[in-house]
């Protein structure tokens, strides 16, 4: 199956990105802030001048580069996203693979939690596979991690939370694959490889669009 895909160029994927991103985060639970508003039943005291000031300087270092409202930018097969929520904002790093002929997506992975030591995202496989059998994940030829359970499907694919620690970050920067074995609901072995070029530099950018 794998020579039959293809990472989708930054033109396809530039108006995807963020649609793909906050539906796979909410679709596993988590939350997308717009701004944090209290109810409104509940009354909020005079912040002051000096209130004013620190709320004018958290949203002013919320802001993306330039005052924008979204962007995308491109790291060799990875790309970065980021859309302005309120005072807030959002960034993803995402990657996705298309099948040429059907133009049908595959696989998609995102990263859409970074933190030092650790980052979180999704991964969502096609439909056809062995569920009960997980998804094994191996960069390179190293060790394979134990098989990681699928957490629900939806109507693009199933998902499958990731959570890397330190380590395993640091193998990733160093890697040219991630590779993914699965097992078709027939019993036939079904590979998948997500290429690694570009991670770090999007991984870092990411964290510092964040901040």
């Amino acid at each position: 199956m794998r020579s039959d895909l293809k990472l989708l160029g930054s033109a396809g994927v530039i108006a995807a990105s963020i649609a793909i991103g906050v539906g796979l985060y909410v679709a596993l639970g988590g939350a997308v802030s717009a701004g944090g508003d209290a109810p409104q039943s509940a009354q909020r005291p005079d912040p002051g001048l000096l209130g004013v000031a620190l709320a004018q300087a958290s949203q002013a270092a919320a802001t993306l580069p330039g005052g924008a409202s979204s962007l995308n930018e491109m790291y060799r097969d990875w790309q970065v996203a980021c859309e302005q929520q309120g005072t807030g904002k959002r960034c993803v790093m995402s990657q996705q693979q298309i099948n040429p002929q059907t133009r049908q997506r595959v696989l998609a992975v995102e990263i859409n939690s970074v933190a030092p030591n650790k980052v979180e995202g999704v991964l969502m496989l096609p439909f056809g596979l062995a569920l009960d059998s997980g998804a094994t994940l191996q960069i390179d030829d190293g060790v394979a991690a134990p098989p990681l359970r699928y957490r629900t499907c939806l109507p693009g694919g199933c998902l499958v939370p990731l959570s890397f620690d330190a380590g395993t970050l640091s193998a990733l920067r160093r890697g040219t694959a991630l590779k993914i074995a699965t097992i078709a609901d027939g019993g036939k072995a079904t590979p998948f490889s997500i290429s690694l070029q570009g991670f770090a530099a999007a991984l870092d950018r990411v964290a510092a669009l964040a901040r």
